[in-house]
């Protein structure tokens, strides 16, 4: 199986995997309006691969099955003020 990974034009760190080169016609047009001109990133195979660096291996094999697409959001910011609490033993 081979993924085809794209970078938002409008959103940092956001990617969006599709089957197929420049096949979008399964993503949902306001995904598509929110993620700007998808930017090509690269192809990827995915069968024989362990593990993907920001997103989970089984999770996008078994969404590009599903629905055609998987997006691929930012982490979530950290929130330095709570882990600074935590590390001093205060809440």
């Amino acid at each position: 199986m081979f993924c085809v990974i794209y970078r938002s034009t409008r959103r940092e760190q956001t990617y969006l995997y599709v089957e197929k080169k420049d096949d979008f016609s399964r993503v949902p047009p306001e995904l598509m309006a929110g993620f700007g001109k998808p930017q090509l990133a690269m192809l990827l195979p995915l069968d024989g691969r362990k593990k993907l660096a920001g997103a989970d291996l089984d999770k996008v094999k078994q969404a590009l099955l599903e629905q055609g697409y998987y997006l691929q959001l930012p982490p979530p910011p950290e929130n330095l003020l709570k882990q600074h609490l935590a590390s001093t033993g205060k809440k």
